[in-house]
């Protein structure tokens, strides 16, 4: 095990970044877990998932929430701002819904801002902290639409970053942006503050142009139901002798899982895990412990950040 000695008023160790499948658990128990010196476990909660769906008639890409993503951002001081005013990140994962429209193929550049805006549109709304981008599930081609191609990815993440100078844009390494994150000079890495890797229970450095930077790349990534607790362990060693900054978790439960994550907090930070007593909350909402308010159709002035 790794050597980490803890300097007063920092977190020690890499980043927890956690993936939460809101159609089945409570994005609030982002929050619950904290290292045994008090601090969050997880430094960025990324709520899985909105998609790319495609308007046939329009030839347009559109940013779809289904049921559970639009109660947690419509109801965001509930589920959002608490773990915000922890200290922790909040993004929203954008991917495909089988639909033929992806990040890798908007036919020009007009497309890919259009696309952006509706997502810099999302994120001034809803208070987030930025965008996450996962190419699967496209499924390219259906409904017409294109083929991935070279440009529409790079355009896309330069489009964003202009709106969104003050917000963090992160890939999920996975699918045919993998291979399409440079375009005439362009450079992902120029866009994107960060990147990891996406293939649960391995080790695996993503190949972000631009990215060069340790501390903005996640080589190890765990699924918390399916990743052994000693590969998990393994990974998080291998992350901080590395010298590697960000470690990725995904699928949290609603469920205690203290124990995997201690473990894992050990090699990563020095000090284990703990989970506050009562904060575990179940999903849906009950009613008893959370209030969810009918917010649908506010909207903030254009100038309101």
């Amino acid at each position: 095990m790794p050597v980490i000695i803890r300097k007063e008023g920092r977190k020690e160790g890499p980043l927890g970044v956690m993936y939460v499948e809101v159609n089945g658990a409570n994005f609030l128990n982002t929050g619950c877990y904290t290292t045994t010196v008090g601090e969050n476990l997880f430094d960025i909660g990324i709520i899985f998932a909105a998609n790319i769906n495609y308007d046939v008639p329009a030839q347009r890409a559109v940013l779809h929430l289904n049921q559970n993503v639009t109660t947690v951002l419509q109801n965001a001081n509930v589920y959002v701002k608490p773990l915000q005013d922890k200290g922790i990140k909040v993004l929203l994962s954008i991917l495909g819904n089988h639909q033929g429209a992806g990040v890798c193929n908007f036919p020009d550049e007009t497309a890919a801002r259009d696309f952006a805006t509706q997502l810099n549109q999302a994120v001034r709304l809803f208070d987030l902290d930025g965008i996450d981008f996962d190419d699967e599930y496209a499924d390219y081609g259906n409904n017409g639409t294109g083929q991935p191609n070279a440009f529409s990815f790079i355009y896309l993440l330069r489009e964003l970053r202009t709106l969104m100078p003050d917000k963090i844009i992160s890939f999920y390494y996975y699918g045919p942006a993998t291979s399409r994150l440079s375009y005439q000079g362009l450079i992902a890495g120029d866009y994107l503050d960060y990147s990891w890797n996406s293939i649960y229970g391995t080790y695996s450095v993503p190949n972000v142009p631009g990215l060069t930077q340790r501390a903005q790349l996640g080589p190890a990534a765990v699924n918390v139901r399916a990743t052994s607790g000693g590969t998990a362990q393994n990974l998080a060693t291998q992350t901080v002798n590395d010298g590697y900054g960000i470690y990725l978790y995904y699928d949290l439960p609603n469920t205690d899982i203290n124990t995997y994550l201690s473990g894992i907090s050990e090699r990563l930070h020095g000090v284990g895990s703990t989970l506050t007593g009562g904060c575990l909350r179940p999903w849906p909402p009950t009613g008893k412990t959370e209030k969810v308010c009918a917010c649908a159709g506010k909207e903030k002035p254009a100038d309101e950040k």
